[in-house]
């Protein structure tokens, strides 16, 4: 078996053969140069060499023969060839296996085994291809744990027939790992992100090494990017000619005075760090300069940037690309259009190799909690990067606790410097929540404020005076809101839901702009663009909307009316009022929404809203660090759970033991639940006049029909979905609305989707039953 196969593949009329012998020593050796960036790359270098040691079994070898067409009968005694053979054989399970049975009678072995190394190189070699598996059985999990894995008959089988196709000794006799997890004494709460991080290593090592044999031409195109200090004198070109072209104005002042404070504080430590500017203050940007000099002080690998709504991410990115160019800036998020990805940008999602990351808050918690190996890949390249966590108020509550563990571990395992950007800074360390629900997982002290003086900044950027209209205790009507709005030519009203959005903008003159949910995201976008131009050419323009338009969306209204809610959703309201402060003092308006926000977080954040402008309206209106820190704590304390996936029975609870439930958690751990929704594709076509041109959605759905979806395809019709619930969806397959292509809902009917409000409801169903 010194000729064993890994890969092969036609070349003409002829083959390429890849050793397995070769594949087992290259994987080993990019995935020990991953794992040496937290100290374990001999633990690596040990699951590399043994990862696909049951490829060296006679049987494996002929179904790749067969598999590429190459076997014929004789070329290997048939006798030996299981009629398993015919199908795919389990080949990742014998290196796990090894480990803990054959590499058992050497000393060495059997001294790590007390330590448990054991378990932890059979989590990594028996995921390899179908993921990090659960050690115990669970009623909804799905799979098989890895003691069952590592003790099933026909595993064991495999092993020992790839034992007798003789592996050379340089694979056998592979070194134990010695090192301790990241060089330190870590707590049973990082240990499953320490795993996690090694799992990625050897995922990704694999892929690269079998890319570099198979498509050598693709692998040539990765990691020819610009150098962190070419980047950073890409950007300081680019803010010193922003700064020389701007208009002087005390709001400018004020942002050129933070982005410098910014670059001071870069050469604090590594660590948590937590950056509190005002909406408007230009965070976007002076973040960024803290990121690329710290990174370059330190040594760190990239600059990774996550944020809420992909409404914002766009945006964000876009203005990356004309800074650094659009090669050094990877977006990874389900909106991204394909035809504006290049080959190497998508290269780089798959494993977040680039310079400079975008993605989105659940795209990169979800991962850091996942066990597919896909979702993992990249994991590894977070290690010793700069975090960047764009409006920190928007973490899920029932999330919080894991989400902090995790970013505490990043931070004190994984030489990841974290920075919590907002203007609305929360709670997130000492005591958070009340008796019921408490918790701490960070010391006040182990988070460092960028901004020497927030306190001072507020009010340097007091651009608006809050004001209520109407009586909190005795809401307006929607009748009554809207006589207010139309006695303004240019204004923005953010109520609180799709439904009391369409019903509002019903009561609203024509030529007024409806933007929801109700609405797919190319619609939203234009949008979007059509009120910035109105704004720009000070035209009228009057907007109805959800919250959808406030956080980092770059909006400038003189007059902003806000349904109550949060004082952080308040906050981001005013942000967009007199945001450049051409006026002395733009007016927010924050009236009592006529019906209630639905039950869960948003009703608790409109109750504490009302709770605090009850108790002391002028305190509470100012918005500033005190006031939310109030906001906050008391919002906080209505929460009934910070963990209600249960992450720490999960992965913590057992982990000194290593018993941990990767695949039970991965599941769990979902930041947006999409149980019981289904995506509607909608035949919305962009016009013209906004420079946006048609993507011909017809052809799309056409060929969807013909071929079927692909990962391609669906990115493409990613931004024409609009979301609904279960209910909704079997209305309108009843009045013959949408059909089912190939398993993907689409609009059939030409009236089911409204060029001003979106998808439209049908008849005798109630918004609350029909939209997400």
């Amino acid at each position: 078996m010194n000729h064993a196969l890994a890969h092969l593949k036609k070349i003409g009329t002829g083959r390429e053969d890849h050793l397995l012998f070769d594949h087992l020593v290259g994987v080993s050796n990019l995935a020990e140069f991953f794992g040496n960036e937290f100290e374990n790359g001999d633990w690596l270098k040990t699951a590399g060499l043994l990862h696909d040691l049951g490829k060296f079994n006679p049987e494996w070898q002929t179904y790749l023969l067969k598999c590429n067409g190459e076997y014929e009968s004789g070329e290997t005694d048939d006798q030996n060839i299981t009629t398993k053979s015919k199908g795919k054989i389990d080949h990742s399970a014998a290196g796990a296996i090894y480990c803990f049975e054959v590499g058992c009678a050497k000393n060495e072995f059997k001294q790590k085994i007390k330590q448990g190394s054991d378990r932890i190189l059979g989590y990594l070699i028996a995921g390899h291809h179908t993921g990090l598996p659960d050690w115990n059985v669970y009623s909804d999990s799905k799979g098989k744990t890895l003691p069952e894995r590592l003790n099933e008959e026909e595993s064991i089988h495999h092993l020992k027939k790839a034992l007798n196709g003789k592996p050379p000794s340089e694979i056998l006799s592979v070194p134990f790992p010695q090192t301790s997890p990241c060089n330190k004494q870590i707590l049973p709460g990082d240990i499953h992100l320490w795993i996690r991080m090694m799992y990625s290593c050897l995922v990704d090592a694999d892929y690269l090494d079998t890319e570099n044999f198979m498509n050598p031409q693709i692998s040539e195109l990765r990691s020819s990017y610009k150098t962190l200090q070419e980047l950073k004198d890409l950007f300081d070109s680019f803010m010193e000619q922003k700064i020389e072209s701007a208009d002087f104005s005390p709001v400018n002042d004020k942002r050129q005075q933070i982005l410098e404070e910014c670059r001071n504080q870069a050469s604090l430590s590594p660590g948590l760090f937590s950056l509190t500017v005002p909406t408007g203050g230009g965070k976007t940007l002076s973040s960024m300069a803290f990121a690329l000099e710290h990174a370059i002080r330190y040594n760190k690998k990239r600059i990774i940037v996550a944020i809420p709504y992909t409404s914002i991410i766009e945006q964000t990115a876009s203005e990356y690309k004309k800074i650094f160019g659009a090669e050094n800036v990877i977006e990874h998020h389900c909106n991204l259009d394909p035809e504006i990805e290049t080959a190497q940008s998508k290269l780089a999602t798959e494993n977040w190799d680039a310079p400079i990351i975008v993605t989105t808050n659940v795209r990169l918690f979800e991962s850091l909690f996942a066990s597919k190996s896909s979702e993992c890949r990249k994991l590894h390249n977070i290690v010793n990067s700069v975090l960047i966590l764009d409006e920190a108020q928007t973490f899920p509550p029932e999330f919080l606790k894991p989400i902090l563990k995790v970013l505490n571990s990043l931070a004190e395992c994984f030489k990841t410097s974290v920075v919590l950007c907002t203007a609305t800074q929360p709670i997130l360390a000492g005591k958070i929540g009340s008796e019921k629900a408490e918790f701490k997982v960070l010391d006040e002290e182990n988070i460092r404020e960028i901004a020497s003086d927030p306190a001072s900044l507020f009010q340097s950027f007091r651009r608006v005076q809050i004001k209520i209209f109407g009586d909190l205790r005795n809401p307006p009507s929607w009748e009554e809101v809207a006589r207010e709005l139309k006695q303004y030519n240019q204004v923005l009203c953010i109520v609180n839901t799709k439904k009391d959005c369409l019903n509002l903008h019903e009561q609203m003159p024509a030529g007024t702009i409806h933007l929801s949910g109700y609405m797919c995201a190319r619609h939203r976008s234009q949008i979007i663009q059509e009120i910035k131009s109105k704004l720009k050419e000070n035209e009228p323009v009057r907007v109805i909307c959800t919250q959808i338009i406030e956080a980092g969306v770059d909006i400038d209204f003189p007059v902003v009316f806000r349904a109550l809610s949060g004082l952080d959703s308040i906050a981001q309201a005013a942000g967009r009022c007199n945001r450049e402060g051409k006026k002395e003092k733009g007016t927010v308006y924050v009236f009592k929404s006529l019906t209630p926000s639905p039950s869960g977080f948003l009703r608790k954040a409109e109750e504490t809203g009302f709770e605090l402008y009850s108790y002391d309206l002028e305190k509470y209106m100012t918005l500033t660090p005190q006031a939310f820190e109030a906001y906050f704590k008391k919002f906080y304390s209505k929460i009934n759970h910070f963990d209600k996936a249960d992450m720490e029975g999960l992965l913590v609870k057992d982990a000194p033991y290593l018993k941990i439930q990767f695949r039970t958690a991965s599941n769990k751990f979902k930041m947006i639940d999409d149980s019981n929704q289904y995506a509607v594709i909608v035949k919305y076509c962009s016009n013209f006049e906004f420079g946006e041109s048609d993507n011909n959605i017809e052809e799309l759905i056409e060929k969807l029909r013909r071929t079927g979806p692909d990962k391609y395809l669906m990115r493409q019709l990613q931004g024409y979905t609009v979301t609904v619930y279960e209910k909704g969806i079997n209305q309108m397959i009843e009045n013959g609305t949408v059909e089912n292509i190939n398993g993907i809902y689409v609009q059939s009917s030409d009236n089911l989707y409204d060029s001003i409000r979106g998808l439209q409801i049908p008849e005798k169903i109630s918004t609350d039953d029909f939209f997400c």
